[in-house]
């Protein structure tokens, strides 16, 4: 009796020692699956706002250093080919400058808002014209033609060279919303590209043009409107009212490795960071808030 006793305890022990083996067995497999299931992988394409590009293509290239399974591509193009390509499926992220709603031809209920951060948008021109401000009405005449020659305007007795962005651009829409009062610019150089815009600027004779402050290297002058300077500070108190919001467009609830990317450029690594680094501004600092309407109330 007493040897089946041991004989038994035995087989009590062994059943207790497997079943404890198979309970961390489980829960290995359980943080493996885990794991990987944390392991982000996939495909985003991100496309349009040039004037959001740079912002876009640093925080990317951080995210895919710390998640190697997921490939970023930044490709530009303009906000509307943004809302666009994210509006048809063609890209998992569209970048703009201007609200969806803003943008005609687009479904805005079918997309996400993802507000990144402010960008300053300012007149600039070739370092050679000495002309620190413009008058509203005076930027209006240039850009509508009706003033030719910088001479008119108190600089040099050149010619004006307009350098414009497609109709696709929201930098474009936010200049002429809110700096040209909605007028319509005469013909001039069109480029698609902010970068481009700035060399050609820079190596014109009596250029103008616009830029957002991210793309101001020191190469090209910025100009003062009535006054106020294109700064952080005047743009932040609600002084200086040409600006946009950068958006991150989805269709629809993002989720996965999009999620995971939207997510990451609102951490401190971006806002904190690269948002300030590279000219733009985070909304946190924003003392005022402006709808896609136009209208302004303060924080």
């Amino acid at each position: 009796m007493l040897k089946k006793s041991k004989i038994m305890m035995v087989a009590l022990l062994c059943l207790v020692a497997m079943a404890a083996l198979a309970g961390c067995g489980g829960q290995d497999a359980k943080q493996g699956a885990g794991g990987s299931a944390q392991q982000l992988s996939g495909n985003i394409t991100v496309v349009g706002s040039t004037a959001m590009q740079p912002l876009a293509e640093q925080a990317a290239t951080q995210f895919m250093a710390k998640n190697p399974n997921v490939k970023i591509v930044v490709q530009g193009g303009g906000s509307g080919t943004g809302l666009t390509q994210v509006s048809q499926g063609a890209a998992e992220i569209g970048t703009s400058d201007i609200f969806a709603e803003e943008k005609d031809g687009i479904d805005a209920t079918q997309l996400t808002d993802h507000q990144i951060c402010v960008v300053g948008i300012a007149a600039v021109v070739n370092p050679a014209i000495t002309i620190d401000n413009l008058t509203k009405q005076q930027l209006v005449d240039i850009f509508t033609g009706k003033t030719t020659n910088w001479k008119s305007v108190g600089g040099p007795d050149q010619k004006i060279v307009l350098v414009n962005r497609p109709k696709a651009s929201g930098t474009r829409a936010i200049f002429k919303k809110y700096a040209l009062g909605g007028a319509e610019e005469a013909a001039g150089i069109e480029e698609d590209s902010s970068g481009t815009v700035r060399k050609i600027i820079k190596e014109t004779p009596g250029a103008i043009g616009y830029l957002a402050l991210s793309y101001l290297d020191g190469s090209v002058r910025a100009v003062n409107l009535d006054g106020v300077a294109p700064t952080k500070e005047n743009i932040t108190a609600g002084k200086y009212l040409v600006f946009g919001y950068e958006h991150c467009y989805t269709k629809g609830k993002p989720s996965g490795a999009v999620a995971a990317f939207l997510e990451y450029m609102m951490s401190d690594d971006v806002q904190k960071t690269i948002v300030p680094q590279l000219g733009y501004i985070p909304e946190t600092e924003m003392k005022i808030v402006r709808d896609a309407s136009g209208n302004i109330k303060n924080k």
